[in-house]
């Protein structure tokens, strides 16, 4: 956040974008997988709040954009510990809204399945496969940059809190 600072100025907008995806059923016990999403997913999302906060409250204003998940919504077989994290994101989220109320606009977005490295790291073979055919109507991440543009864009006194962004064709 200093460097961003000192290169452009001053830093209107946070994006916190966080996120592993080892999906595996929680009998394999891959608690290994499990420290490394929550140390990631969470973890990351509140010491990017950290660096944030103070500065954009220094400055008398600013706009966190948190990324979360689907799994924020709703839980499937091999990705307890994942939308875990996504709940929590969105937790947090909702906390810091209510806390920053006047100063700091928070908004949450909710990514459906979107084309991106993050299925690469399923270790589950069984999962992998599952996410594969899930993943054939993958969204660009344009879609998600776009939602993004719309929730900073308003004006001042509008926080657009929580945006779900789906692929029309997908189910979930």
């Amino acid at each position: 956040m200093a460097a961003a600072g000192e290169r452009y100025g001053r830093v209107d907008v946070m994006v916190n974008n966080a996120g592993v995806m080892p999906l595996s059923p929680l009998a394999e016990l891959r608690t290994e997988e499990w420290d490394r999403m929550i140390d990631v997913n969470v973890r990351g999302v509140l010491h990017g709040i950290a660096a944030s906060l103070p500065v954009m409250r220094a400055r008398g204003g600013g706009h966190i954009v948190n990324i979360a998940s689907v799994g924020a919504y709703e839980v499937s077989p091999t990705a307890a510990v994942y939308c875990a994290t996504k709940f929590a994101v969105r937790a947090i989220s909702e906390g810091l809204r209510q806390e920053s109320a006047g100063d700091i606009r928070v908004t949450l977005v909710s990514p459906g399945v979107t084309e991106s490295e993050l299925a690469d790291g399923i270790s589950d073979p069984a999962a992998r496969e599952a996410m594969r055919a899930y993943r054939a109507v993958a969204l660009p991440a344009s879609a998600i940059a776009d939602a993004i543009a719309y929730a900073v864009s308003q004006p001042p006194q509008v926080n657009v809190n929580e945006i779900v962004v789906r692929p029309a064709a997908s189910a979930q």
